[in-house]
């Protein structure tokens, strides 16, 4: 899933890493939307916000905004440089440290989240932790899959989505077909596990509030052991059979 890189990707590949993190995206989005009022896993509503609180010469609040842009794309550039950074002598490991360090962020506003006044600055550092993680996340599976897979957001899949199913009616070749259903397919299954991910979280939110993170670091827990146990699974199967 992660350790699968350019033309050694298969469409296999992608759909479990999309599928994976678009959930933890969903559940990372209804937490921020419960707990904090506030969007945590993109920045194009907080754009707008910045402009009319700048306009209306609130500058306190318009900054507020300004910083959630700014820790999503610190998110963004500190996952790159990590991968960047363990790719020139472990390239099969570039994922270790952003996702993990994405379950530690995530796990983190849980604990300490439970314990402070959303109401005040706290509510505020906790927005800026999920924005950094969720700008990790969307860096690293932009990076992992050649730009094929975003998790984050919807806007963009929507897009593509409704071009691809337009697109159906004039391709006519055989291989344009078969490409573009597995594109439609890609979309639809982030899209479907996203909002799966955003209803469990509603329900989980009810039941342990912002702990409801524990959750996404769960997911995240089993999408960076994945391949390990896939691989030791193989090995198994065939030490199993030369005997």
């Amino acid at each position: 899933m992660f350790r699968h890189q350019g033309k050694n990707r298969t469409f296999i590949h992608n759909l479990r890493l999309a599928t994976l993190l678009s959930l933890v995206a969903g559940i990372v989005n209804i937490t921020g939307v419960l707990a904090l009022k506030t969007l945590t896993t993109n920045v194009t509503g907080h754009f707008a916000y910045f402009a009319d609180e700048f306009l209306s010469r609130n500058y306190a609040v318009a900054f507020t905004f300004l910083a959630f842009i700014f820790f999503f794309f610190i998110g963004s550039f500190t996952s790159n440089f990590l991968v960047e950074l363990v790719a020139q002598r472990r390239p099969h490991l570039m994922h270790l440290i952003p996702i993990s360090l994405e379950i530690i962020v995530l796990v983190g506003v849980g604990y300490f989240g439970s314990k402070c006044d959303l109401s005040i600055l706290d509510g505020k550092l906790m927005t800026f932790a999920m924005l950094f993680a969720m700008g990790l996340q969307n860096s690293l599976v932009t990076k992992v899959s050649n730009s094929t897979v975003r998790t984050t957001h919807l806007t963009g899949l929507f897009t593509d989505l409704g071009i691809e199913l337009s697109q159906l009616f004039f391709y006519k070749k055989l291989e344009e077909k078969k490409r573009l259903k597995s594109n439609i397919y890609l979309r639809l299954s982030i899209i479907i596990f996203f909002f799966i991910g955003c209803f469990l979280g509603d329900l989980a939110f009810l039941l342990i509030g912002l702990k409801t993170l524990y959750v996404a670091g769960f997911v995240l827990v089993i999408a960076l052991m994945y391949d390990t146990i896939r691989l030791q699974f193989h090995a198994i199967k065939r030490r199993t059979f030369h005997h």
